[in-house]
């Protein structure tokens, strides 16, 4: 029961929170709440950043938590892979984001646009026009920007924390149209590491197969 609510936290990467009405939005904070130079550093370390490697945990609102190997290749594309038994493998290449459960030898797509993280997959990353910032925060260290796509609120919600000193992306909060939140939070982080783009090519026909040999299937 638990790794299945595990799977259904990890659909919040991949899918946008659309299919039952959101509670009103709350309205925007006001223009003093955001810090326009730190997000100006934001953009400029994002827009910087090429590939990315990091242990995450992530955990659900309900408690039930899982661990893996996060990969990014900017621009496009990423990759999650989950720790045993937890069977599933997120991966973004393409313009496109799998959800595959090992297990179940079952893949499931949708185009990265519409994922919450789909903003960090763009080749130019800007927190302006069709993504609006609803506050920045500072606390313990770190900076958090909350963002929504501009043309739809009610797909919910993405919170960015940042290490300052130096600069460097350590979680992510997102909160779906229902309220309901999944914190992913990165550790023994590396950037500049050489990544092979096979990693993320899962429209490659022995993609799969090699996925279910790497897990013992």
């Amino acid at each position: 029961m638990q790794r299945r609510t595990l799977i259904a936290a990890a659909a919040l990467f991949s899918t946008p929170a659309l299919a039952q009405p959101s509670r009103p939005a709350a309205p925007p904070p006001p223009a003093a709440s955001i810090d326009r130079a730190a997000l100006a550093r934001v953009e400029a370390y994002l827009n910087g950043l090429r590939t990315l490697k990091a242990r995450f945990l992530q955990v659900a609102q309900n408690g039930a938590s899982a661990e893996g190997t996060a990969l990014i290749s900017r621009p496009g594309r990423m990759r999650f892979d989950y720790n045993p038994p937890e069977p599933m493998l997120l991966v973004a290449s393409g313009g496109q984001v799998m959800m595959y459960d090992r297990e179940l030898r079952q893949p499931s797509t949708v185009p990265a646009s519409s994922t919450p993280l789909g903003l960090l997959l763009r080749s130019e990353i800007r927190l302006s026009g069709d993504i609006t910032v609803t506050g920045t925060e500072r606390s313990g260290g770190f900076l958090r920007v909350a963002i929504h796509r501009t043309g739809a609120p009610q797909e919910g919600r993405l919170v960015l924390a940042f290490q300052e000193q130096p600069m460097e992306l350590r979680q992510w909060t997102v909160l779906d149209a229902q309220g309901r939140e999944t914190r992913v939070t990165l550790y023994e982080v590396e950037t500049g590491v050489r990544l092979d783009n096979k990693l993320f090519d899962f429209n490659d026909p022995t993609f799969m197969e090699q996925e279910g040999l790497r897990r013992g299937g």
